[in-house]
């Protein structure tokens, strides 16, 4: 008969094997969309926020993880401890390694607005213009600050300019709101890391003494107390 140790397990595993999943699946996903060409201005500067993400940290992270459900498998299927204890020591590389990208993500919200300006900088014009339009702004810093701004409908002149904000402040307004979802998002998978390593521990526990009670009856042999 499974135990309720056992089945606690099997659920924290498979939200273990769902978040390689998702990760795998975002990193994927946003590699292939980051250098598309934006349409509006919030695209674009969702694009060099993604431009600097570390997807390869990622895949590798998710790569853990597959690796990691596959050991525990066997480790269900015949009740060794050893697969589990394989399983539990690459759950805690994952950790470490969600860990390491949600404090990279988390980092950035602090270096927003300094970080972002050679960003803005080297985008042309035309990427520059939609951002500007979008976030109803002129220049980076402020209109002369780099000295020239893109000159379109929201920026006309440089009177018009000089009474417009800089992008700055809407922009990095923007990428903390985008980066806190994402670090906690992160923060939340390393939640879902503590669980499996805790569920792991209760099966293993659980086993032990499972295996201490047979080599028990084994000693002392049939019909005796």
């Amino acid at each position: 008969m499974v135990s309720k140790v056992q089945l606690a397990y099997v659920a924290a595993d498979g939200l273990f094997l769902v978040m390689g999943i998702l990760i795998m699946g975002f990193s994927v996903i946003v590699g292939n969309i980051r250098d598309e060409v934006p349409t509006g201005g919030t695209q674009a500067a969702r694009n060099l926020l993604y431009q600097r993400f570390p997807l390869t940290a990622g895949i590798v992270n998710a790569v853990f993880i597959f690796i990691t459900f596959l050991i525990t498998l066997p480790g269900l299927a015949t009740g060794s401890r050893r697969w589990l204890k394989l399983g539990s020591y690459m759950a805690v590389v994952c950790l470490l390694l969600s860990l390491c990208i949600g404090l990279f993500v988390w980092i950035m919200t602090l270096k927003t607005r300094e970080a972002f300006a050679p960003f803005y900088l080297a985008q042309s014009d035309e990427i520059k213009s939609l951002m500007q339009t979008t976030f109803s702004c002129c220049g980076y810093f402020n209109s002369t600050s780099p000295p020239f701004f893109v000159t379109d409908a929201t920026c006309s002149s440089q009177g018009a300019a000089a009474l417009m904000r800089g992008c700055v402040t809407p922009i990095s307004s923007f990428a903390n709101v985008f980066l806190d979802t994402i670090f906690t998002a992160l923060f939340g998978m390393v939640g879902i890391d503590v669980l499996f390593i805790m569920a792991t521990a209760c099966l293993l526990k659980e086993r032990k003494e499972r295996e201490r009670f047979r080599h028990i009856d084994e000693k002392n042999g049939p019909g005796r107390i």
